[in-house]
């Protein structure tokens, strides 16, 4: 089975790439002159993904006129926030435009070119509420950590210290639409936080480790590491 419906989270404010990109949503910082989430909308579409929603909040029109410019013929709709709903509320906001029972969650500032067949595949065979891409990492201190039980079941997220090694959530998740939006949450929450987090021992949560490739150009260091890798 595959999922061919993706929400590409482009809400972010970024911050901490101010000083590289003023005044533009993180997913529009350039990089090599087109906007980073050109690179995650073409490794999706390579991916089977026909059906686009963007979840958007600050400075949202940048978005939407770029994908209605650029990408015309694509297969998109558009979740705007009115204020910000953090990154669960604007799952969730989204969630409601999903026609498929599964969809794929991704950011639209982070590119992990892992098999979302695959992602898909072990999700529904696990039968489950979300299912994590989760990439192998080496000598980090920017993320913290997730463990995976012996069926590959969330064991524990750790909290952001150095790591000789772990694995890392990648920010691309499979999630069961229906079982999401049936959760008690409020409308402002954090995807991560409040439900990865605090859900895990009591929903059926699952991890898939893909050592493919993985950029997040939340900071400076990052931003200018993908215009050299991309």
């Amino acid at each position: 089975m595959q999922i061919d419906e993706a929400i590409i989270l482009a809400g972010g404010l970024g911050t901490r790439l101010r000083s590289s990109v003023p005044d533009l949503p993180k997913c529009m910082a350039p990089v090599n002159g087109t906007p980073f989430i050109s690179y995650v909308i073409e490794y999706l579409k390579t991916q089977g993904i026909e059906k686009f929603i963007f979840s958007l909040g600050y400075k949202s029109e940048m978005v939407t006129d770029f994908i209605n410019a650029q990408y015309a013929s694509l297969n998109a709709e558009f979740a705007i926030e009115e204020e910000p709903l953090g990154t669960g509320g604007a799952v969730k906001l989204a969630c409601r435009k999903a026609f498929r029972k599964s969809i794929l969650v991704t950011n639209g500032d982070t590119l992990f070119k892992v098999d979302t067949n695959k992602l898909a595949a072990f999700h529904f065979m696990c039968g489950a509420d979300c299912t994590l891409g989760l990439k192998p990492m080496k000598d980090f201190e920017r993320y913290g950590v997730v463990e995976l039980a012996k069926d590959y079941s969330i064991k524990n997220f750790s909290e952001k210290k150095f790591y000789r090694e772990g694995l890392i959530n990648g920010g691309i998740y499979a999630l069961n639409v229906g079982k999401f939006l049936h959760e008690d949450l409020p409308e402002k929450f954090s995807f991560e936080k409040d439900y990865l987090e605090k859900s895990y021992s009591a929903r059926r949560m699952f991890g898939i480790v893909e050592d493919a490739y993985f950029i997040d150009i939340g900071i400076p260091e990052d931003y200018e590491r993908a215009g050299k890798e991309l």
